[in-house]
């Protein structure tokens, strides 16, 4: 008896193997990052052709083998195409994808990553937002949700909640003026970056994506979101290579 199961989920890579197959990645709620082959998608006339390709979300259902999945039909509820269409959303959408990557594990419950990830390659659609924002907001929601965000509601060292506060980096957190000294790399907060960390780390994921920042908050966050990377993250992501490559020629 063939034995099958369906999830829901997103293609969040796809390389060819062999003359006619693909092997795709997929982030799903039910079975977390998981491989499967797409035997003859390469083919013209395949039922996959148009089910393998990366951003493809929907249903898939799956042969469970011994050792791997094989790939039987999907029902695809968005492709979006609309991010083909500009080249730096693209490559945004692209690095999230890379970056959930990193986070999910087999057989993991990921349904906050996906949701976060469906919404942020949505957000990324609308004109009224910043991409650069929709990235640091990304990035920082999918490490929190992933257990290694940073403590951004009290002081790492006394647990002071009011004041005026610094982001150190390298002590996972924020920190008030006086433990912040011997810290000389912590990035001063006003109250606008801090209430913004805040609201990220807090807010559910569909509340996400309904504010925008001055510039200066944005660079500010930049620049946190950056080190934090640099500690907590081992690992280059090639897409942000080349999506850094491509806003700074648009810039």
């Amino acid at each position: 008896m063939t034995q099958t199961v369906t999830v829901t989920g997103m293609v969040l890579s796809s390389a060819p193997i062999g003359e006619f197959d693909r092997r795709i990645v997929l982030l799903t709620k039910e079975k977390g990052k998981i491989s499967a082959f797409a035997k003859g998608a390469r083919r013209p006339t395949s039922h996959l052709l148009g089910i393998v390709n990366p951003f493809s979300f929907g249903e898939f259902t799956l042969y469970e083998g011994r050792s791997s999945y094989n790939l039987m039909q999907g029902k695809i509820t968005n492709y979006f195409t609309e991010l083909r269409e500009d080249v730096e959303a693209a490559y945004y959408g692209f690095y999230f994808m890379e970056f959930a990557g990193y986070y999910a594990k087999e057989y993991t419950d990921e349904t906050e990553s996906l949701k976060l990830l469906y919404q942020s390659l949505r957000a990324l659609l609308n004109p009224h937002l910043s991409n650069r924002l929709i990235r640091y907001i990304f990035e920082l929601k999918l490490i929190t949700v992933h257990g290694e965000g940073p403590q951004v509601f009290s002081c790492l060292g006394c647990q002071k909640q009011e004041g005026t506060f610094a982001f150190c980096a390298r002590r996972g957190g924020i920190l008030c003026e006086n433990c912040r000294k011997g810290e000389p790399d912590a990035i001063p907060l006003d109250n606008s970056t801090l209430y913004t960390l805040q609201y990220i780390v807090a807010s559910p994921v569909e509340k996400l994506y309904t504010f925008v920042v001055s510039d200066e908050v944005l660079k500010r966050l930049g620049k946190i979101l950056k080190r934090y990377r640099d500690v907590y993250v081992d690992q280059k992501f090639k897409s942000l290579e080349m999506l850094e490559l491509v806003a700074d020629m648009k810039d």
